[in-house]
């Protein structure tokens, strides 16, 4: 599962291969492990409230970045990397 972007300890990552709609990325910080849309809600797993709001401000940042990645997911293309959240 590549990571498309690093920012304050979380990792973020998409399966680039035999994934699933809707369209969502990974988020893992320190042993915690949750699923987003690319609207920054939280669609399943768990991360503490101060790492789902810096997510969600990234998602919603990089929204178009993560659609065209989903695209490249769908397609089985290499994905490319987001900035992280400054």
């Amino acid at each position: 599962m590549p990571t498309i972007s690093i920012f304050f300890g979380i990792y973020i990552t998409m399966y680039n291969t035999n994934e699933h709609n809707p369209p969502h990325f990974h988020a893992d910080y320190q042993g915690y492990s949750a699923m987003f849309d690319f609207n920054g809600q939280i669609l399943e797993g768990k991360l503490p409230k101060k790492q789902q709001r810096l997510i969600a401000t990234w998602a919603k940042l990089h929204h178009d970045e993560l659609l065209f990645n989903w695209n490249l997911v769908m397609s089985k293309g290499t994905l490319l990397k987001i900035q992280p959240l400054r």
